[in-house]
């Protein structure tokens, strides 16, 4: 299937596909999971040996809502799937206060299974916490490769690479939490669906997510400093920083994922000269916010926008 109609269809210009650090915004890559999956009549997106049908997640959830714990929503949800997907079983154990998530594959391990794999999980990390309205506190991530830097900020939790399975880990009590959602409320779920699994639940109480709110309001000036950060979040460096290593998360990395993001955000929806957009990201000079952009996504913030306005529909 030819991937240029596609990406234009969700806003997005195949000439990003030539950087491997070029970035979309959250409401293109939603837009283009739907256009995927209505292409293709598969809700895997064609990463698995066989299409799974649409629809397949909408009564997967509706047998959820009715049981009557997480526990039992996620065995029922996973024994669902291992009948409609080949290429690995969702397992679901829990032992000595530890509950886990393993992901058994059925061959080897190539990109589009590690993608699929990645996928599933997210789209299960997102659905167990809408089950029971409460984000599940993650305490750890085992995957096979090392790309992992959007990764431990989705998930806000150590990540261990180079392991021959992946999968993630959290306190078995979480098990025993009551499902509260119902058939009406799944409605509602499933027509923001794929949008509100990939922002929903994020943690607002994580350290990261704290710092980050503190250099947003700072925006258009020099951000602050570690000690600074530390003076205005009441907390020691040592503190923070170990903080920080509990969440998989850099100090460096958050200043630079959110000039990153609210770069992309006012590149793609307002029609800012660079210079303003240097200026409010705190930069002096847009030079220097050309080079930075460069580094972040690999093209620069001029390309970046022209690219997109080709690719947006009239």
């Amino acid at each position: 299937m030819a991937k240029t109609p596609l990406l234009l269809r969700a806003g997005i210009s195949p000439a990003l596909l030539d950087s491997e650090l070029a970035r979309v915004s959250q409401h293109q890559y939603a837009t283009l999971i739907r256009v995927i999956r209505r292409a293709m009549r598969d809700e895997m997106w064609g990463l698995m040996s066989r299409p799974v049908a649409p629809g397949s997640f909408g009564q997967c959830l509706q047998h959820a809502v009715r049981c009557s714990t997480l526990g039992e929503a996620l065995r029922s949800a996973f024994a669902f799937y291992h009948l409609l997907i080949a290429d690995f079983t969702p397992r679901l154990s829990a032992r000595d206060e530890m509950a886990r998530i393993r992901f058994i594959t059925h061959r080897p391990m190539d990109p589009r299974l590690i993608f699929g794999i990645k996928a599933f999980m997210l789209f299960t990390f997102a659905s167990a916490s809408w089950l029971v309205a409460r984000r599940i506190p993650i305490l750890g991530i085992d995957y096979p490769d090392a790309k992992l830097a959007e990764t431990s900020r989705v998930y806000q939790a150590p990540i261990r690479q180079a392991q021959p399975f992946m999968g993630m880990s959290f306190e078995a009590h979480w098990l025993d939490l009551p499902v509260v959602q119902t058939p009406v409320s799944l409605r509602e779920f499933l027509r923001g669906a794929p949008a509100n699994l990939i922002v929903k639940y994020r943690d607002n109480s994580s350290m990261s997510d704290r710092i980050r709110r503190l250099f947003r309001r700072r925006l258009g000036e020099e951000l602050p400093s570690l000690d600074a950060v530390c003076e205005a979040l009441a907390v020691t460096p040592q503190t923070l920083r170990r903080r920080l290593r509990e969440e998989g998360r850099g100090f460096q990395d958050i200043k630079d994922e959110l000039r990153r993001d609210i770069a992309i955000e006012l590149l793609l929806q307002t029609h800012l000269p660079l210079l303003a957009i240097a200026n409010h990201l705190g930069f002096s000079e847009a030079s220097t916010f050309h080079r930075a952009f460069k580094g972040w996504t690999g093209v620069a913030p001029g390309e970046y926008r022209q690219a997109h306005a080709e690719a947006t529909p009239a």
